[in-house]
């Protein structure tokens, strides 16, 4: 039992050690090459510990030799621009001026949900108010905001609040009718068909609509 536990603490402070080497990125989002790593150094440490006849040495070589690498590979890539796109690939835009570039989308094997889910974590429901979405190469999105979106509101001007409205949800993904959101604004099938209708479009011809409570309503079409 105690040798099962010397060789746990072992492997453990181990691994401390590889992640300050491989630096602070580690904990946070990260790169291919950097998940890569870390998936490996997990790997390779539970061999020791699940296996105790096999040597702690066995497993900590490998480990360090993963860490040398990684550092290699980084140190490459501060000096090489095109290692480093070729390792983490570039950041792609995604939205422009409110408009969803569908063939990145699909070129990153983003649905629309995963794109509207990134926006509503920067606060953001309406497409209108973003000026540009990039999908950095970690796989987070960052945001710029239009300048519309980030003008001086009634509350700064001291100015009495209207009634606000509810933020637009997603009302049709990829040609389907969400019930949810559908129950949300106030509208039913046949409020979406008539509307298709005065557009010259089918739900088979919508990526993505959007609708508010006020039946305010913004239309991706497919391409």
């Amino acid at each position: 039992m105690l040798v099962a536990v010397l060789r746990t603490l072992i492997i453990y402070f181990t691994i401390i050690i590889a992640m300050r080497l491989m630096g602070k990125k580690q904990l946070g989002e990260l790169q291919p090459s950097e998940l890569v790593s870390t998936i490996l150094i997990s790997n390779l440490a539970s061999i020791p510990i699940e296996s105790p006849e096999i040597p702690v040495l066995s497993s900590i070589l490998p480990v360090l030799l993963i860490v040398c690498l990684e550092i290699l590979v980084s140190a490459l890539c501060t000096r090489s621009r095109r290692l480093a796109n070729l390792v983490s690939g570039r950041p792609k835009v995604v939205v422009r001026d409110g408009v969803i570039d569908q063939t990145t989308l699909k070129e990153l094997r983003f649905t629309v949900d995963d794109l509207l889910a990134a926006l509503r974590a920067k606060d953001i429901f309406e497409l209108d108010e973003v000026s540009l979405a990039l999908v950095e190469t970690n796989g987070s999105v960052s945001v710029y905001k239009s300048l519309d979106a980030t003008e001086v509101t009634r509350g700064d001007l001291h100015l009495p609040s209207a009634k606000p409205l509810k933020p637009s949800m997603p009302l049709v993904v990829d040609g389907a009718l969400n019930d949810d959101a559908a129950e949300y604004c106030g509208v039913d099938r046949t409020w979406l068909e008539k509307t298709l209708r005065a557009e010259r479009l089918g739900p088979a011809d919508v990526l993505l609509m959007l609708c508010n409570d006020a039946r305010e309503y913004t239309i991706v079409k497919k391409q």
